[in-house]
C-alpha cells in the first residue's frame, strides 16, 4: 500500500516494527517501532513514559513525512 500511496504522489511515512521488511517491499520513509504486539507503545512503562515514548515515535514520523527522499531513508534516533 505504501509503494501504491506513493506512487499516487502522496507522500507516506511507513512506521514499522521489522526495517528489512519495509525495505524489501520498497518503502521510501521508515521509520522504527517498538515491538510487534506494541508497535506506538510499551504497555511496560508508566502512563507518562509511554505518552512521551508514542509522541516521539509519531513526531519523527511527522518530520519524516516532511523530507524529501530520493529512495529509501530510515528515520532513527
Amino acid at each position: 500500500m505504501v509503494k501504491e500511496i506513493e506512487r499516487a504522489g502522496i507522500p507516506v511515512v511507513h512506521i514499522c516494527t521489522v526495517v528489512p521488511i519495509s525495505l524489501t517491499v520498497g518503502a521510501n520513509r521508515i521509520v522504527p517501532a517498538v515491538a510487534i504486539p506494541h508497535p506506538l507503545g510499551n504497555p511496560a512503562l508508566d502512563p507518562a513514559e509511554e505518552k512521551k515514548l508514542r509522541r516521539k515515535i509519531v513526531e519523527k514520523a511527522l518530520k519524516a513525512l516532511q523530507t524529501e527522499v530520493d529512495g529509501q531513508k530510515v528515520f532513527e534516533d
